[in-house]
């Protein structure tokens, strides 16, 4: 989160950033002392029980009253054209045609909320009209269709694209397992969250909020 933090700061000189990890003890209450009525930017692929439920706990518990929320990044406008982009450089350099290669959309999914899901399919559909490619599959560490079985049933130039925030367990362990299990040797990209070129959705959600004061 730092190392985005101070991303999002470069694209945004006059305005202070701050970054903080939910998981991380006494993370937030440091990032949020001191602010009055902050721009929060959640960095996380949908609006489930951490965007909606907790992460208002924490801020208030932190002692914040009043604050602006953008969109998680993995719904802000522009993830899709982020994604289509990336991944055209990376077949390029395979010398693979669009239409004949399948993108793989690996994402946590929930067994216990529609949020997850919803998030990463309304990504997968905007990420098919964004660019001619053969299919683009969603699949999932958490619920059905899981990940191996999306991708062993895959024929053809297949490139994986983790649908996630930040590298951590899911995309280190659970996303690894999975595609060995499936025997895939296909190209894997880090996962969305991560990418140099993400804050920049960030910065555009935060100018749409508050327009040219905040650039």
């Amino acid at each position: 989160m730092q190392a985005l933090a101070a991303r999002l700061n470069q694209l945004m000189p006059d305005t202070m950033v701050r970054g903080a990890t939910l998981a991380s003890e006494g993370a937030l209450d440091q990032a949020v002392r001191g602010l009055d009525r902050p721009i929060v930017c959640p960095w996380f692929m949908s609006d489930g029980w951490f965007v909606k439920t907790h992460l208002p706990k924490r801020l208030k518990a932190a002692g914040l009253s009043d604050w602006e929320a953008t969109a998680p990044m993995g719904l802000m406008p522009g993830v899709a054209r982020l994604m289509c982009d990336r991944i055209r450089l990376r077949i390029a350099t395979l010398e693979w045609q669009m239409a004949q290669t399948t993108v793989i959309l690996a994402a946590h999914g929930s067994p216990s909320s529609s949020k997850p899901r919803e998030a990463t399919e309304a990504a997968a559909k905007a990420l098919a009209a964004q660019g001619a490619f053969k299919a683009v599959r969603p699949c999932y560490v958490d619920e059905p269709p899981a990940i191996r079985d999306v991708v062993s049933a895959v024929r053809g130039h297949a490139i994986v694209v983790p649908f996630f925030a930040v590298r951590a367990g899911h995309v280190t362990g659970d996303l690894p397992e999975e595609l060995e299990a499936a025997q895939f040797a296909g190209p894997v990209l880090d996962p969305v969250g991560t990418w140099p070129e993400t804050p920049a959705l960030a910065l555009a959600a935060i100018t749409a909020l508050f327009g040219a004061q905040c650039v």
